[in-house]
């Protein structure tokens, strides 16, 4: 499975070669002769370079070496210099993997190519994915996947290689080897229950032998594959072992043996074929994520030009057209509502399980299912900028990056196939010198060669990676790299942003206190001097004001008092709304509520005060106090995290009375208050230096320093681009439940790759002493191999059952 973070570098490459090579390199940031020259300079410091030319007006760097110079070496010495290189990112698709020393084989020829800095290969996804310098040409690293005996194949706009499509179905080859292989399994049965059920000697080799050179060919030609670059790899051990099998039971029929062992070598590759074919159909539902967003792409779109309603092709809208979307319609496109109110549902898109409702000038997003109203939209993006393009990209990310626990796995997978060939060696001669019975010799090194399936291994941590992203996808929550997924199992504090995170975000009226007289009184007539201002504090008066559908009176003579508060004629007097300081101007006495004004204020509300003048004689009518409320259920989501053992910590630059109200209200464990915006990162890392593992919630430009520098950042879609683009998970709803099913998928997920990596290595660790041992069939060897990889697979599926807490339904 691929990585960003652990991927195999150049730098592993083997250094002893000595052979000369030449490597481009894409500079950017030159400006005259004398960077050109600065360039070459630093390049020529780095070992192993012979020789280096740096053309201005291309911006190329050729590089002449002499043996393996790493890329990272080269780039980081252009860096020094002030300079960039260009890099890109490929994907390839592959064809012929079958286990995880396939992947190490293929990551090993990708990092040889000159210009490749790192290399990560998925084996449930049949997919690379190379970094590379800008200079470095696709069909060079094709060369490089043939070479080392695979195929190329093109990639779907799904991200996964295309299939080729196929005459017959794919299960014919296993249902074919079953019904060649049942009456020799029906044979060895009998003699197991002492029957003589015995086909002739002939009659076995006519069963047997299309099973081994028709049906299984694919093992030679892939094992083949393997020996003609020195490697070896699951194909091989397969071919080996049944070729031993069949070998020696032509030369027994031959010679006119009666014990032979077709069935062995029958059978073994039938189950090995019925578990490859069990284990792509798994693998297949571990991408249903990706496949079932990529349904949400409308093809096409009713666009609105000069009056008329055309439908063309979705690659076809520009910003700023009209898109018409009808009742039961997709919307196609990232747009704003200019015409029309509707319930849209987007619950593929955020988890959101109701509709929501939509009208002029609401944003509504591509793939989104449009209800029972019509919606002129106009297009705000299209094509690789929508939003569901970008969510597209960051779970085929996540698909695509290895997990650091697979580190382990590409150690062991590297060495794997020549250990079990020594073994199997060691096996056959050990038997058969030992006891001379060098039938008994071949049959025990045979299991060994079968069991030893390196397959489970390679699928063990990609599929649980690719099912556990998958489906946080469907509820809202996109992870970006498998490396926040692994770590996030283990964190034990969380601290978050206040404002937009635990708030609201938003300013609205949380207390009316009048001197006299009703609260609804006091909000009508504030609400009347407000009414069409676009002041944040206006508009929480307003929406206050409409949820109790109030009926305002007129105002007239509108006027802002700058610094203070605004005035108006209502209702015939003169009505001001403002500070302290206005009233103070007007010799108001405020005594009456000068204590409730003083607790609000500690809690950190903003207070207004609302005064009348009728024939020159100033009245107090009353305060309205205004703050950013709570989010619902932010108090429950964090006593859900309590219950799993984080510890959480608020991070504001209000005043430390307010933020310690707000934190006792939620149940916030700690409390950081007065920071500066770029204090948050600092705190961030204090909190790490004291060995806790610590993720940070935010929304803002300026939690981006903190999301980065927490172990685990976690952004809310609600907010910037910048939060999102710092953080490795992004919430697709502003709800806090989410941070905790973010730890919960995490957990379980972790818990499936250490579960499905102990049963991969288990089945070899118990399977290959047993068989060298004499005391495994290798006909069970076989059955034991091909449930393994079936099994791995299966045990990450069960994550598509998980459910989050936040309420969010597919």
């Amino acid at each position: 499975i691929m990585a960003t973070s652990n991927t195999l570098n150049t730098d592993n490459t083997d250094n002893t070669d000595n052979s000369a090579s030449e490597q481009q390199l894409k500079i950017t940031g030159m400006t005259c002769a004398s960077c050109v020259g600065r360039v070459e300079k630093s390049l020529r410091r780095v070992p192993g370079v012979t020789d280096v030319s740096v053309n201005l007006a291309t911006e190329q760097a050729t590089v002449q070496t002499q043996g393996a110079v790493a890329h990272g070496d080269l780039k980081a010495a252009v860096e020094k210099m002030g300079f960039g290189v260009a890099m890109q990112e490929i994907d390839l698709g592959i064809k012929g993997m079958t286990c995880a020393s396939c992947v190490a084989r293929i990551e090993k020829a990708l990092a040889k190519v000159p210009g490749v800095e790192s290399v990560s290969v998925n084996l449930a996804s049949e997919q690379a994915r190379v970094q590379a310098s800008a200079g470095v040409s696709r069909a060079a690293m094709e060369q490089a996947v043939i070479g080392a005996g695979y195929d190329v194949v093109p990639l779907a706009t799904t991200g996964q290689p295309t299939p080729a499509p196929a005459r017959l179905p794919e299960w014919w080859p296993v249902a074919l080897a079953t019904v060649l292989t049942l009456p020799l399994a029906v044979q060895m049965l009998g003699i197991v229950i002492g029957h003589d059920w015995m086909l002739p000697g002939w009659v076995q080799w006519l069963l047997a032998t299309p099973v081994q050179f028709w049906l299984g060919a694919r093992f030679y030609r892939a094992g083949w594959k393997a020996v003609k670059v020195g490697a070896g790899n699951m194909d091989l051990l397969v071919a080996l072992g049944t070729s031993a099998a069949y070998g020696l039971s032509v030369y027994q029929l031959a010679h006119g043996m009666q014990h032979l062992y077709f069935e062995a070598s029958a059978v073994v590759i039938t189950l090995v074929l019925l578990g490859k074919w069990l284990e792509t159909r798994a693998k297949r539902e571990t991408a249903a994520a990706i496949h079932a967003l990529q349904a949400l792409r409308p093809d096409t779109a009713r666009v609105r030009r000069d009056g008329m309603d055309t439908e063309v092709a979705v690659s076809s809208v520009r910003l700023g057209d009209l898109v018409v979307v009808r009742p039961g319609e997709r919307v196609a496109v990232d747009g704003v509502v200019r015409e029309g109110d509707s319930q849209v549902d987007e619950s593929l898109i955020t988890g959101e399980s109701l509709p929501v409702a939509k009208t002029l000038g609401d944003h509504v997003t591509g793939g989104a299912v449009n209800g029972d109203g019509l919606l002129l939209v106009e297009t705000l993006a299209v094509g690789a900028e929508t939003t569901l393009a970008r969510i597209i990209r960051m779970v085929e990310n996540a698909q695509a990056a290895k997990a650091p626990i697979q580190r382990l796995v590409d150690k062991v997978s590297a060495v794997f196939v020549p250990v079990v060939l020594v073994i199997a060696l060691v096996t056959l001669l050990g038997w058969g010198l030992s006891t001379g019975d060098w039938q008994q010799a071949l049959l025990n090194a045979v299991a060994v060669l079968v069991i030893a399936c390196p397959c489970a291994l390679g699928l063990a941590t990609p599929t649980a990676i690719m099912a556990g992203t998958g489906v946080a996808a469907r509820y809202g929550i996109l992870i970006k790299d498998a490396e926040a997924l692994e770590v996030a199992h283990a964190v034990n504090t969380i601290a978050f942003d206040k404002t937009g995170t635990l708030t609201v975000g938003q300013p609205a009226l949380l207390a009316i206190e009048p001197v006299s007289g009703s609260a609804d009184d006091l909000l009508r007539l504030a609400a009347a001097v407000q009414y069409g201002s676009e002041h944040p504090l206006a508009r929480a008066v307003m929406a206050a004001a409409a949820e109790k559908a109030l009926v305002l009176p007129s105002a007239s003579g509108v006027k802002a008092l700058p610094g203070m508060g605004v005035q108006a004629e209502v209702e015939g007097a003169t009505c001001r709304l403002g500070s302290r300081r206005l009233m103070q101007t007007l010799n108001l006495d405020l005594a009456p509520l000068s204590a409730a004004a003083t607790a609000l204020e500690s809690q950190g509300r903003s207070v207004s005060w609302l005064a009348r003048e009728v024939d020159g004689q100033h009245e107090l009518l009353g305060l309205l106090a205004f703050g950013d409320s709570i989010k619902p259920g932010a108090a429950a989501a964090l006593a859900r995290l309590h219950a799993l053992g984080v510890r959480t910590v608020m991070l504001t630059g209000d005043n430390r009375g307010s933020a310690e109200a707000v934190a006792k209200m939620m149940g916030i464990d700690d409390v950081q208050a007065e920071i500066l915006p770029g204090d948050k990162a600092d705190v961030v890392m204090a909190l790490k230096a004291d060995g806790r593992r610590v993720a940070m919630v935010g929304d803002g430009i300026n939690d981006a320093p903190a999301l980065a520098a927490a172990d685990v950042g976690i952004a809310m879609s609600t907010g910037t681009d910048v939060a999102m683009h710092a953080a490795g998970v992004t919430l697709m709803r502003g709800d806090i439940m989410l941070v905790a099913d973010t730890l919960d998928i995490s957990r379980k997920t972790y818990r499936k790759i250490r579960q499905n990596l102990f049963w991969a290595f288990i089945y070899n660790l118990v399977g290959i002493p047993l068989a060298a041992f004499g005391l495994l069939n290798p006909v069970i060897a076989g059955a034991a191999m091909a449930f393994s990889s079936v099994s791995v697979v299966s045990n990450a599926l069960l994550l598509k059952r998980w459910r989050p807490q936040a309420g969010g339904e597919k």
